[in-house]
């Protein structure tokens, strides 16, 4: 157990994995939930299961090519109200411990399945990775620079935010379902899918008519020069985000430009001439300066900031966002007024 979290009293069972699985169980313990972790008696290389995306487990290593290996998982899972797993499709029901042979023994056990394609589909049985999953849903041609090849942030978009965030969201939802009716269920957790979820508002705005498919020729893409990143004197770089009129006009103001010399900034032709303005005037000082003018401000303006720099930015260390045990970590999100997220010590 972890202290008086939100799902205190809940036990995880997770299957070693990589990547959304390990971050949907680092999800489930940094909330106190019990997170007891398979590994494998010989571990793969790739990935961080026993470092961050690890914390806050006990764990057991196991073969589960064994029958005895398969009963003591089994026994785990008897006593669990969730499980997390992400083999491809079959693995688990090869080795005896696919959803059904677990609801036998356990009927509210909510089983958590993580995979890029889903469970089913013409692809579904196919090796992928994080860039293959977004490159179906629209996401990853969106992402970029007009012109120019494709551009992906890491693998946040897919592997965390469309795979694990999903995945811990699900079983959620399950374990409430399983706490009114004792049924538990499978949670066919797709990457695929969560990533086509968070694309929602995209294709809303498109079928509206207020987004193109060109990259960098939109509102929240690159296109629109009051919505950007910017080089400064320095060769560093800051970030505007001056959407809403009202924004615009308090940019202009701390810029010293005159926004009515711009011209109409709706008409999309006047776009380049805007966005070489405001490159000509962040290039005239450094990230430093123009923090000192626009931090705090409804300019909606931050510093676009290094890994090394952001666990010591002001605001950062106010919050608290990072812990520092030897290595910074983020701390556990979202936050809440009387339930304990506390993650000193849980880096293993």
């Amino acid at each position: 157990m972890r202290g008086n979290g939100p799902l205190s009293g809940f036990r995880v069972v997770e299957f070693f994995g990589l990547g959304p699985g390990p971050f949907a169980g680092m999800m489930l313990a940094d909330m106190g939930a019990e997170v007891i972790r398979i590994d494998r008696t010989v571990q793969a290389s790739l990935g961080d299961t026993q470092g961050f995306l690890g914390r806050g487990r006990r764990s057991i290593s196991l073969d589960l090519k064994t029958p005895k290996g398969v009963a003591v998982a089994m026994k785990l899972i008897e006593t669990a109200d969730a499980l997390i797993e992400g083999h491809r499709p079959g693995v688990m029901e090869r080795l005896g411990l696919g959803p059904e042979d677990c609801h036998k023994r356990n009927p509210r056990l909510v089983y958590g399945r993580m995979t890029g394609w889903g469970q089913k589909g013409p692809l579904s049985h196919a090796a992928g990775h994080d860039l293959n999953y977004i490159a179906i849903t629209g996401a990853l041609w969106a992402t970029g620079s007009a012109g120019e090849t494709p551009a992906f942030p890491m693998n946040l978009l897919g592997d965390f935010g469309g795979g694990g965030m999903y995945l811990a969201f699900g079983i959620l939802a399950g374990l409430l379902h399983a706490q009114k009716t004792g049924q538990g269920d499978i949670v066919d957790a797709a990457i695929c899918d969560g990533t086509a979820s968070l694309m929602a508002m995209i294709y809303g705005m498109r079928a509206a008519g207020q987004w193109h498919d060109e990259r960098a020729s939109n509102l929240l893409d690159g296109g629109a020069p009051w919505y950007g990143v910017y080089e400064c004197a320095d060769g560093r770089w800051i970030s505007i985000g001056a959407l809403e009129p009202k924004f615009w006009v308090c940019l202009c103001e701390l810029l010293d430009i005159d926004p009515a010399g711009l011209g109409d900034r709706d008409d999309r032709s006047n776009w380049p001439a805007i966005k070489t303005a405001l490159s000509q005037s962040f290039l005239s000082k450094t990230r430093d300066e123009w923090c000192a003018i626009l931090e705090g401000t409804d300019a909606c303006f931050a510093p676009v900031l290094s890994p090394a720099e952001a666990a010591d930015y002001q605001h950062n260390r106010a919050r608290q966002v990072f812990t520092d045990d030897g290595f910074s970590q983020p701390m556990p999100a979202p936050r809440f007024t009387n339930a304990s997220t506390d993650t000193k010590g849980a880096s293993k």
